[in-house]
């Protein structure tokens, strides 16, 4: 208790007016004395706080106030009287002595969001305040043609990471992101396409001229990604397994653990942990890899020399070579995904808007216009866009016909090279445009569903 508590007797006042009579006088007036505390966090600023008397029957008005970061929690002492135990501002009345007490606890913000291909539907998304110590359930629903993989942020105190029904117990302000991905999927680089079936098994068609298609004994795979001679899976254990052009170390990811996804770049290769750091290997040049002190991440891109990480905040960072500016993301907010090619990069916003920043050769970044979008992916020279009813938008360099997928529909994801463009359809077939010399648009007979 803040304040010590005053034992306080009840009065009983006989009023007395002597009116040429001292036998005559008034009806006795029964007086009860009301007794209030708080605990630390906060104070009872109507009436106040202390020893206060009223008459029985009076209705008298209470209201606790918070401090800053603490929150009204109930009234505990007498409390058989007031009408809602529960609300800081409440009434009490006074039928008897009665002492009560407001009650305080820290209170934490809980900040939710997802990535893209879903949403957490229990508490919801946004900002949250919960007192100390309250267990919240967490669901998180996914669209159709994405599955949900886990929880990454602040995940210490979610009962199960790794179940898109669970709880966390708010212990402390957390940011918190539920993670969604497409399954299967289909990820492109400059002369190879990877595709990713149901069954955790790869697939791949291109050029293998540095073993970046050799992902035929590959199982349990959950996510896959192509760099310009490599590529890399996650594992349904967390672990990463790589294959490809090694001459810059940017295969040594076979320490890697609780790894939820992968990125490959143009010489290096970046993972996002359940915790929400980032670790990278490979060629540092630029410093693409200085990702150590991330934290909060919730996705990651790798273009050919920087290295791109969205925050569960929305917000956005990169490091590396940040010619033609395409680093400048600084000033993003409201981000659900983002994409990275050679020297553009994009991301897509909360409200199916797209903004680019980077090299805007042949219109590659012009997609102020763009509306509706779920998804993006950014090639070499081109843009592409998935829309919400399932057709694909693209700009940028048209010479290889890449941008030719105006007539594409019922399309779940795409995926851009560096002169072509992959979409997977809902029944698992892939179609494919774009520059073919390595066979990288081989995907006829590929059913990944």
């Amino acid at each position: 208790m803040k304040r010590q508590l005053i034992a306080v007797a009840s009065i009983t006042v006989l009023l007395c007016m002597v009116l040429g009579n001292s036998n005559a006088c008034t009806t006795p007036i029964t007086e009860y004395a009301l007794i209030i505390n708080s605990t630390e966090g906060g104070s009872v600023t109507e009436p106040g706080e202390g020893t206060y008397t009223y008459d029985e029957g009076k209705v008298v008005n209470l209201v606790a106030t918070p401090d800053a970061g603490y929150h009204s929690v109930n009234w505990t002492g007498d409390v058989g009287t007031i009408a809602d135990v529960n609300a800081a501002a409440t009434n009490i009345t006074m039928d008897g002595d009665y002492s009560v007490t407001a009650n305080f606890v820290a209170a934490y913000n809980l900040t939710i969001s997802s990535t893209t291909g879903g949403l957490v539907t229990t508490p919801g998304e946004g900002t949250f305040t919960y007192s100390s110590g309250t267990e919240v359930n967490l669901v998180a629903t996914s669209d159709a043609g994405n599955r949900f993989v886990n929880w990454i942020g602040d995940v210490n105190t979610i009962a199960d990471v790794n179940a898109a029904t669970t709880t966390i117990t708010t212990n402390g302000h957390y940011i918190i992101a539920a993670k969604f991905q497409y399954f299967p999927m289909v990820a492109a680089r400059s002369q190879h396409t990877v595709g990713l079936k149901t069954d955790g098994t790869v697939v791949a068609v291109g050029d293998n001229s540095d073993g970046q298609c050799n992902v035929g004994g590959w199982i349990g795979v959950t996510q896959v990604d192509a760099g310009v001679g490599h590529t890399v899976g996650v594992k349904n254990d967390g672990t990463v397994v790589a294959v490809g052009d090694n001459s810059d170390g940017q295969c040594n990811v076979g320490g890697w653990t609780n790894i939820t996804q992968v990125a490959a770049g143009g010489r290096h290769t970046v993972g996002v942990k359940n915790d929400g750091t980032v670790v990278a290997v490979g060629y540092n040049g630029s410093g693409r890899c200085n990702v150590g002190d991330w934290t909060g991440i919730t996705q990651v891109a790798a273009g050919t020399q920087y290295t791109v990480g969205l925050k569960a905040d929305g917000t956005v960072g990169a490091v590396g070579d940040n010619s033609y500016g395409r680093c400048n993301v600084g000033g993003w907010t409201g981000i659900t995904q983002v994409a990275a090619a050679s020297v553009h990069t994009v991301g897509l916003k909360a409200d199916g808007t797209v903004v680019a920043v980077g090299y805007n050769g042949s219109g590659r970044c012009n997609v102020g216009g763009w509306t509706g979008i779920t998804q993006v992916a950014a090639g070499g020279h081109h843009t592409v866009g998935l829309k919400a009813d399932g057709t694909v938008v693209a700009v940028g360099f048209n010479a290889d016909s890449q941008c030719n997928i105006g007539r594409w529909t019922g399309v779940t994801q795409v995926a851009a090279g560096y002169a072509h463009t992959v979409g997977l359809r809902s029944d698992g077939t892939v179609v494919v445009v774009g520059w073919n010399y390595y066979g990288q648009c081989d995907v006829d007979g590929w059913m990944l569903k």
